[in-house]
C-alpha cells in the first residue's frame, strides 16, 4: 500500500485502498455511487475520490449480502442495522459447529503463526488429496475467513495473508500434480478473470479440480484485459478458456465481455464460465458451470466429443 492509498490521517481512504479492503472492484463502487447514492466519497484537490473509513463497515456488509445472492438495488442504501438483520435471515452467519479445520486456521491467523498456517494447509492437502481439499474443505475455509473478517474478528492484513498462503499452497499442489509424470489427457485449459474481477480463490479452486482430472492448466491470474485473455488462449493453443465471475460483477458486464471474447476467439476454443454471478446463462459458444462439482462431468463430456 502506498502513502497515497491510506492518507496520513486515517479518516479517509482512496478508491484503490477501499477495493483492496472490501473486495469490491472500483467499477462497482463507482456504479453504486451513481445509481444508488452510496458510497458517498469526498474529493481531494485533484477530484479523486476519498472514502470516509466509517463507510467501510457498510461496504463489507453489502459485499457479504451480494455474495449471498441479494441484488445491489435491494440492499444498497439501507442502514447497517437493516443489513445486519438481512445477513441473519440469509443464513450466511457461521454456525456454532464449525469444522476443526476452520477453528485451526482462524487461531493461526489470530496468532500470526505464518509457518503454522502454511504447514497446516499443506497437511490438509496431503491428508485428503488435492481434489477433496479443493472441493470439500477449501470452500468452507474461504467462506469462514470472509465472514470472520466481515464481523471484525480478523484484520484485513490477516485476510490477505490467508489468501496469499492459500493460493501458494494450492499452486504448489497443482504444479506437483502436473509434474508427477501422470498422463495429461487434455484438454489444455487457460484460466483467468476479467479486469473488473479481483477475486482469485474461486479460480484457483477450479484450477485444482481440472488438474486432478488430468488437464493441462495454464493460469493467467486475475484482472487480465479481455484482448490479452484472447491472445494468451491462442498462444497456448487452448482447448478451453475457463473464466471465474463472482457475484460482485454485474451480469450485463460479464455478458458484454464474454460476447467480445467469443468474437475474438476461434470456434475451436470453448469458453467455460463459472462462479456466483447469477446472470450467467449458457448459449452457443459458452458453457456455464454452476459449481466445482460440475467440472468432472463437463471434462468427460468434452473428451467424448473429441
Amino acid at each position: 500500500m502506498t502513502s497515497i492509498d491510506l492518507l496520513e490521517e486515517p479518516q479517509v481512504m482512496t478508491i484503490a485502498a477501499v477495493e483492496r479492503d472490501c473486495g469490491l472492484p472500483k467499477d462497482t463502487l463507482r456504479a453504486w455511487e451513481r445509481r444508488y447514492g452510496f458510497p458517498k466519497p469526498q474529493r481531494d484537490g485533484n477530484g479523486e475520490r476519498l472514502y470516509p473509513v466509517e463507510q467501510l463497515v457498510t461496504l463489507r456488509l453489502l459485499r457479504r449480502l451480494v455474495v449471498a445472492g441479494h441484488r445491489p438495488g435491494q440492499v444498497v442504501g439501507r442502514s447497517d442495522e437493516e443489513l445486519s438483520r438481512l445477513l441473519g435471515s440469509s443464513g450466511v452467519t457461521v454456525t456454532q459447529e464449525r469444522k476443526p479445520e476452520v477453528d485451526l486456521v482462524l487461531e493461526l491467523l489470530k496468532t500470526h503463526d505464518a509457518v503454522g498456517l502454511r504447514d497446516s494447509l499443506n497437511a490438509m492437502v496431503l491428508r485428503v488429496g488435492l481434489g477433496a481439499f479443493a472441493s470439500v474443505i477449501a470452500p468452507g475455509l474461504v467462506q469462514a475467513i470472509g465472514e470472520a473478517w466481515s464481523r471484525g474478528e480478523l484484520e484485513i492484513h490477516q485476510e490477505h495473508f490467508f489468501t496469499e498462503q492459500f493460493t501458494t499452497v494450492l499452486h504448489s499442489a497443482i504444479n506437483a500434480t502436473q509434474g508427477a509424470g501422470l498422463p495429461l489427457t487434455g484438454p489444455r485449459v487457460v484460466f483467468g478473470t476479467f479486469p473488473q474481477e479481483p477475486h482469485a480463490l474461486g479460480l484457483i479452486m477450479a484450477e485444482a479440480m481440472f488438474a486432478v482430472e488430468g488437464c493441462l492448466v495454464i493460469s493467467l491470474g486475475v484482472q487480465t484485459p479481455i484482448r490479452e485473455i484472447a491472445a494468451a488462449s491462442q498462444a497456448h493453443k487452448a482447448d478451453i478458456l475457463a473464466l471465474s465471475f463472482s457475484s460482485i460483477i454485474p451480469a450485463t458486464q460479464a455478458t458484454t465481455g464474454l460476447n467480445e471474447l467469443r468474437s475474438l476467439l476461434p470456434g475451436s476454443i470453448e469458453i467455460w464460465a463459472g462462479g456466483t454471478c447469477a446472470g450467467l446463462r449458457p448459449k452457443a459458444g459458452l458453457q456455464v458451470l454452476r459449481g466445482l462439482s460440475d467440472i468432472k462431468s463437463a471434462i468427460s463430456a468434452w473428451r467424448a466429443r473429441q
